[in-house]
């Protein structure tokens, strides 16, 4: 029964993965493949100088998750809350700001892949207050916090299951077809 389980959130998880839009996939593919270090991205991921220069970037600020991953705060006392929420919202802020996540729910999707289901109670505060910031443009600002359903932002609690789905590289085929 968990098999199956397993599978049906994996399933579900494609599907949402597919609703999402091309470049939102592209860049949480990309963003995968530095984040947990699963290829070189500049090699499967640059298409010209100024997605090489953006991708080393990001790998810059993506130095920051393994310090993210080591310090979820504790939920009740709220011990190691500013370290890690500060940290989360300027690594979130650095996403927002690429132009590539229409949303929360692509957000939501990349967050929990990058740093584990732990971080769900705190993608909502997260997500609002980096679509808030100055670096974001005023008209994404206000299409970034209406993506966020009343039901994401109020949530009584939040599941600690893994993601079963991580979506990678896939390779045009089309090109080696006669």
């Amino acid at each position: 029964m968990a098999q199956l389980d397993t599978a049906s959130l994996a399933i579900a998880e494609l599907r949402e993965f597919a609703e999402f839009d091309p470049a939102e996939q592209r860049y949480i593919r990309r963003s995968l493949d530095i984040g947990l270090d699963r290829a070189d991205a500049l090699d499967r991921w640059a298409r010209n100088s100024d997605e090489a220069s953006s991708i080393r970037r990001q790998t810059r600020a993506y130095q920051q998750l393994r310090t993210l991953r080591s310090a979820f705060p504790a939920m009740r006392s709220g011990d190691r809350m500013d370290e890690f929420i500060g940290r989360l919202i300027k690594l979130t802020v650095f996403d927002l700001a690429q132009g590539c996540i229409y949303g929360f729910a692509a957000y939501r999707f990349l967050y929990e892949r990058l740093l584990g289901p732990e971080v769900r109670p705190w993608l909502p505060a997260s997500f609002c207050a980096a679509s808030a910031m100055p670096q974001i443009v005023p008209e994404r600002r206000k299409l970034l916090l209406h993506s966020i359903s009343e039901a994401a932002a109020c949530a009584p609690g939040w599941s600690k299951r893994r993601p079963g789905f991580y979506p990678d590289w896939i390779e045009d085929q089309s090109a080696e077809i006669h």
